[in-house]
């Protein structure tokens, strides 16, 4: 790792654990650095400066659809399933961030969201916005979910800290 990913890392390592996000470093073999974060508890997101990237760190997150929705999404017909995919991306992509869907078929099995930050633009507040960011638009997946195949919880949350 050179002088400026350390810089980086160990800001960024600071930052997020000033705000109480910080969990861990991860290893990891493809990364300079590697940190998995709370945002909010019991939600996690990494951070992650892939090697050969020393200017950028690229902030994600992974959603695996639930069996019970996984279920539902396969009886829906062709047709369903593709317009169901079509209107997630919309969502997605109006939040301004990118992300890859896992949908063999048109059944969404699952998604990343993510978000990148280049070292000229890297600030605390530019931080921060950014891992909320990718969390509303994870969240925005998982209401989309629920608003057409149900809650799997129990309880209801209308807050955007699920």
């Amino acid at each position: 790792m050179t002088d400026i990913s350390n810089n980086i890392s160990d800001k960024v390592q600071k930052w997020l654990a000033d705000e109480g996000y910080f969990r861990q470093k991860v290893p990891d073999e493809n990364s300079n650095f590697h940190f998995i974060i709370n945002y909010p508890e019991g939600h996690v997101i990494d951070i992650i400066q892939p090697k050969g990237k020393e200017d950028m760190i690229v902030i994600g997150c992974a959603t695996n659809v639930s069996p019970e929705h996984l279920s539902k999404i396969k009886k829906m017909n062709i047709e369903e399933r593709e317009e169901f995919i079509w209107e997630f991306r919309y969502s997605l992509n109006s939040l301004l961030v990118d992300f890859q869907l896992q949908h063999p078929e048109n059944v969404l099995n699952s998604y990343v969201v993510s978000s990148e930050i280049y070292k000229d633009g890297l600030s605390k507040d530019r931080l921060i916005s950014t891992v909320k960011n990718v969390f509303r638009a994870k969240l925005q997946g998982l209401w989309k979910i629920q608003e057409k195949f149900g809650e799997v919880e129990k309880e209801h949350s209308d807050s955007m800290y699920v």
